[in-house]
């Protein structure tokens, strides 16, 4: 009899480990990508209401540019204590409103909202023609492009995107990945749009789609929230429903061992 009960848990547990790592590897169905036929185009972030942009103009005349590279009043205090150091001006940075706008100097408002990085910089190069004898060279930069991970992660935070593109998995791996009490089947996105509308999209990582699906890459200021599963949440469960599940265990425990004992 003991050899069966023992053979009878063996075959729980070996069944519950299969089941749990199932629910562990990300990308399982890999061939849903790879046989996936059309071409996906190339992520492009979009400027939003509240992004700080870095717009620097460079022409082979300096003397032309400096109009429309303000720099940042540097403080007195500042100034007399790094009177022998040399260092670059600081460009001011641009804040977009919520109506998607910048005030740029000379030139005046400019709707750069809902435009790429590309296509900002050909409307300001657009503009500068009457101003300048020759085409500048427009750069345009997203200063403040951030996203944040929370949840069952090994280091949860907010994290600054220098290259302004980054997707789901990079995110996970800025934060250390997910712990082993993360639901991979159950990642939270959190998103709002230009407009100031919210949603919550539930993301599966275990499926190789998400390449696919337009929630892949991170839009400036997405949160990602990874939720915990159910042992994690009965870990942190102390109190009263802790005692009585170690009570009902010990019950238990002690409720087989006497059956065993009457078995023999």
């Amino acid at each position: 009899m003991k050899k069966y009960l023992f053979i009878a848990l063996l075959a729980a547990g070996l069944m519950s480990s299969c089941t749990s790592y199932k629910n562990v590897p990300y990308m399982q169905d890999i061939e849903t990508v790879n046989n996936y036929g059309k071409v996906i185009p190339l992520y492009d972030a979009k400027i939003m209401p509240k992004d700080l942009l870095s717009i620097t103009i460079n022409t082979t005349d300096p003397q032309a540019a400096a109009p429309f590279n303000l720099t940042v009043q540097t403080p007195l205090n500042a100034a007399l204590t790094n009177i022998n150091t040399t260092t670059q001006p600081t460009l001011q940075q641009y804040l977009v409103n919520n109506k998607g706008e910048i005030d740029f100097p000379v030139v005046g408002r400019l709707k750069v909202g809902g435009l790429t990085k590309n296509e900002a910089e050909d409307l300001i190069r657009e503009r500068l023609q009457p101003y300048l004898k020759e085409k500048p060279i427009v750069t345009v930069r997203m200063a403040n492009y951030k996203i944040s991970v929370l949840g069952e992660v090994a280091r949860p935070g907010t994290f600054t995107v220098s290259n302004e593109k980054v997707n789901v998995l990079e995110a996970l791996a800025m934060a250390g990945d997910m712990t082993v009490y993360g639901v991979r089947t159950n990642v939270k996105l959190i998103r709002e749009d230009a407009e100031g509308k919210r949603e919550i999209v539930q993301l599966d990582l275990t499926k190789s789609d998400l390449i696919l699906s337009p929630y892949f890459y991170l839009k400036q200021n997405d949160i990602l929230y990874v939720t915990p599963n159910q042992t994690k949440a009965k870990n942190s469960d102390i109190g009263t429903t802790t005692t009585t599940w170690i009570s009902a265990t010990s019950i238990m425990v002690s409720i087989a061992s006497l059956i065993v004992n009457i078995l023999r």
